[in-house]
């Protein structure tokens, strides 16, 4: 995977639109889908990986093993969630270090305190914006290329409100991080009023969650608002997890799957979207 992608994408114009992926398997029918950039859900990992909330209980080892996974499968461009930095300015620099080698194209880092909580959840708590400054400035320091992008997120709109979120998200634009994300934008009016202030200077992502705070938008509405980056990070859990409850309650009633065979791929069809007769061919080099 080339990071140069990410940004070459950026510098181009548009809004890049990234679905939400949690294993390497979504990542790979994203990019067969044909999209410029993947987005490595924190959320999803802990749905996924714990079958549990994203209330701070994934690790920096969890992420950091699921993105190498999926970097080396897929060569599409990936923005990692990288949550708090999972600790102090020296934790962010092993953050940065450890997702960078691992292949992150992008590295997300935000100002919560912990337990840090979705984005869209209530109760969250900031850490104070000094603090957080000195962590976007650890991470901007440890990464080895400046193609590696560092994206500031903030979650003061929940907490102190829509000025001090400006606020914070422009000292952390002086620190010289490379995107901001104003998290939970709660109208219309709101969006626009981060473009008007943000978008002519640096690339803002549009966060998308279903039946959560922020008006659910097209990636082409949000670009023309001023958004660069659009992304649907848990749509893609909240997609599987409702085929999933009607897959496994048909197969409880029915007790076949043949119900279900028009809206499943069958042994081949997989096999092909995985690479398996590659794979084969591959192997029968070495005998």
């Amino acid at each position: 995977m080339n990071s140069n992608l990410l940004k070459d994408k950026l510098a181009a114009g548009g809004a890049v639109l990234a679905p939400g992926i949690y294993d390497a398997l979504s990542a790979l029918i994203a990019e067969q889908a044909g999209f410029d950039a993947l987005y490595l859900s924190g959320a999803s990992i802990a749905y996924a990986r714990l079958g549990r909330s994203d209330v701070g209980l994934t690790t920096y080892t969890e992420v950091e093993d699921v993105l190498a996974r999926i970097t080396e499968r897929v060569r599409c461009p990936v923005i990692v969630d990288g949550d708090t930095g999972f600790g102090n300015a020296l934790n962010v620099q092993r953050t940065v270090r450890g997702f960078e080698r691992a292949g992150a194209a992008m590295i997300q880092l935000e100002d919560q305190g912990f337990p840090k909580r979705c984005g869209h959840l209530a109760g969250k708590s900031l850490v104070p914006a000094e603090e957080m400054c000195g962590k976007l400035r650890a991470a901007l320091d440890a990464r080895a290329s400046d193609a590696t992008l560092i994206l500031a997120r903030t979650d003061a709109v929940a907490v102190e409100g829509l000025d001090a979120a400006f606020e914070r998200a422009e000292r952390y634009l002086e620190c010289g991080v490379d995107a901001i994300f104003i998290e939970a934008l709660r109208s219309p009016a709101q969006l626009d009023a981060a473009c008007a202030r943000f978008a002519a200077r640096v690339p803002l992502l549009a966060n998308m969650v279903e039946g959560g705070q922020t008006p659910i938008e097209s990636a082409e509405a949000l670009a023309a608002r001023g958004f660069r980056i659009v992304i649907f990070p848990g749509g893609t859990a909240r997609a599987v997890a409702h085929a999933l409850q009607a897959y496994y309650g048909s197969l409880r009633q029915h007790g076949t799957t043949a119900p279900w065979r028009d809206r499943m791929l069958d042994f081949d069809q997989l096999n092909a979207l995985i690479g398996t007769p590659a794979l084969m061919d591959e192997a029968s080099r070495y005998g």
